[in-house]
């Protein structure tokens, strides 16, 4: 029986497609060389101008045809000086961007079997490609809420208080039907709140939110120029029991959070103050592009060539 596909076909890279693709650490390496070196034409040091590059026999390198001056497509990449294969870099990038919830570097070191300490190395390198920096979201609706993460404070219930050690306050953006922003903040007051809302949403958006009061101000915000800002700003009730208006409601950035939570409680489990940022990333990475089906993998693959350039 035929096993129907959710995934449209021009959105599909499966296991099988990575193994075609790369069958072996020269596959991975001329991919590299392709796509920094066209043809194997660049630049040649010592030549001064374009030189043609063939691949040296034995070595991941390529050298100049004229002058034998050698280049790799790994200089200035993760990949550079890691006496890991080069297939096994490419196959956790695959792992890591085909998930949903995320894959921890003890999984990473099941699939690939390399060392957990080469594993975790590989997740860090990685996963530090794998942010959207200062996203502007274009609107013309946005939802903002905070969360804050961390262990438990026994017997104590609603907002933490400022200068709280167990929970970390994190504010997220997300245009409906669009991408997400969130960022570690250092606290929940209102300056710092509004100068997030004022750099990454548009002016003029309909901004949604809960009644917290650090939105009081929102209607009355300035932009980066110092002209009004004029945003929208319709609130939620959430201390009514009211969770959805109409078109009133956070459940979109919500949904954000619920994802957030359950993958790293389930997947990572525990995340300290000083990574929990870059996991933020990786979560965001993911879920803005959650309409590329699987080509999350070759996402991730071009941002290890705007690294390099």
């Amino acid at each position: 029986m035929k096993v129907k596909q959710s995934i449209p076909k021009h959105l599909r890279f499966t296991l099988q497609d990575f193994f075609r693709r790369f069958p072996n650490d020269d596959a991975c390496l001329e991919h590299l060389k392709e796509k920094r070196y066209p043809g194997g034409v660049t630049y040649c040091a010592k030549c001064q101008q374009e030189r043609k590059h063939h691949r040296v026999t034995g070595r991941p390198a390529y050298a100049c045809d004229y002058c034998g001056k050698m280049i790799s497509p790994m200089a200035g990449t993760i990949f550079e000086k890691s006496s890991t294969s080069l297939r096994t870099w490419f196959y956790a990038m695959y792992l890591m961007g085909s998930t949903r919830c995320g894959i921890s570097a003890k999984q990473i070191q099941r699939e690939t079997g390399v060392t957990y300490k080469t594993a975790w190395r590989m997740f860090r390198q990685i996963r530090s490609l794998l942010s959207d920096g200062d996203l502007q979201l274009e609107g013309p609706t946005v939802e903002i809420d905070e969360m804050y993460y961390g262990g438990k404070r026994k017997g104590v219930h609603g907002r933490p208080m400022r200068g709280d050690k167990k929970k970390i306050p994190v504010v997220g953006i997300v245009q409906r039907k669009g991408k997400v922003f969130a960022k570690v903040m250092p606290d929940l007051r209102a300056k710092n709140v509004l100068r997030v809302i004022r750099d990454h949403v548009t002016p003029g958006s309909t901004i949604y939110t809960d009644e917290y009061t650090i939105y009081d101000r929102i209607g009355r915000m300035q932009a980066r120029d110092g002209k009004l800002a004029r945003f929208n700003h319709k609130r939620i009730r959430h201390a009514s029991g009211v969770y959805v208006m109409g078109d009133i409601h956070t459940n979109s950035v919500e949904g954000f959070w619920s994802l957030v939570k359950r993958g790293i409680g389930g997947v990572y489990h525990s995340v300290s103050p000083k990574y929990l940022q870059t996991y933020l990333n990786e979560y965001t990475f993911r879920f803005n592009r959650r309409h590329e089906g699987n080509q999350q993998f070759n996402a991730i693959l071009e941002r290890v060539f705007e690294r390099a350039s």
